[in-house]
């Protein structure tokens, strides 16, 4: 089993610590200098006007201060991204208060989308930075586009393997596997028999999820028994198709 996490757009701000080391993400070889011209890409535009440099991170004004800490990466503090991701999902996660043999199968088998590395490791160092998937860089475009062939090429997709979902949709768009059975987890509440899909309450879910799915000690290798671990941690699940769907209350 592999667990895809997206990334979050709260973020903690390392305050010390050695720059990223790009040769030593995930996938190094295959996606280094797709980074590096990402990061050379995110230099520039710190050269640019105000409204064109946020304009082109899909930014407000009031953030602006983003463009220069995007251009000064590769010299910024990093730290693993399991404490740069900050939003509710980690929360949820809760990595830190896992079992060592969970936090262990959580560094082999959880991977994180991002719009700036394609994927790392809980463990990979990172620093702080704002670029999102509606990011839109000159010479660069959608990152969806930009990764999509690297990817390909890149992540494991076997037949035999289960690929557990927790992406939104504007991260699922830079890659899915073809060979590999993937399971999307997705959140709704239940109201007079009427189903309506959540947001921000569909990142705690899938936090929690995957807390659960990284408890087994045999972890799950199909959809039914991935169905079955979360209906035993308590949550309401249907299997449809290939999607868990969470019930939750309103």
């Amino acid at each position: 089993m592999l667990i895809l996490l997206p990334p979050s757009e709260g973020k903690a701000a390392p305050e010390r610590g050695e720059p990223v080391d790009l040769s030593a993400l995930a996938f190094a070889a295959e996606l280094g200098e797709r980074r590096v011209k990402l990061l050379d890409a995110l230099e520039r535009l710190g050269g640019r006007s105000v409204g064109t440099a946020t304009k082109a991170l899909g930014i407000s004004a009031a953030q602006a201060g983003e463009v220069a800490i995007d251009a000064a990466l590769r010299d910024a503090p990093a730290a693993a991204a399991a404490e740069v991701y900050s939003g509710v999902l980690y929360e949820r996660l809760d990595l830190a208060g896992l079992p060592a043999a969970a936090r262990r199968r959580a560094g082999e088998r959880v991977l994180i989308a991002s719009a700036l590395w394609g994927f790392v490791r809980l463990e990979d160092r990172i620093p702080y930075y704002r670029f999102s998937a509606k990011a839109r860089l000159p010479r660069i475009g959608p990152p969806s586009a930009w990764w999509r062939q690297a990817l390909v090429a890149t992540m494991p997709d076997e037949s035999d393997e289960l690929i557990v979902d927790m992406r939104s949709a504007a991260y699922a768009a830079a890659w899915k596997p073809k060979q590999a059975t993937l399971l999307s987890v997705r959140a709704f509440t239940e109201q007079s028999g009427k189903r309506k899909t959540v947001s921000h309450m569909a990142k705690a879910v899938r936090g929690e999820v995957a807390r659960a799915l990284l408890l087994e000690k045999k972890l799950p290798d199909s959809p039914e028994a991935a169905a079955a671990t979360a209906s035993a941690a308590g949550f309401e699940v249907e299997l449809n198709g290939s999607n868990l769907d969470v019930i939750v209350s309103a």
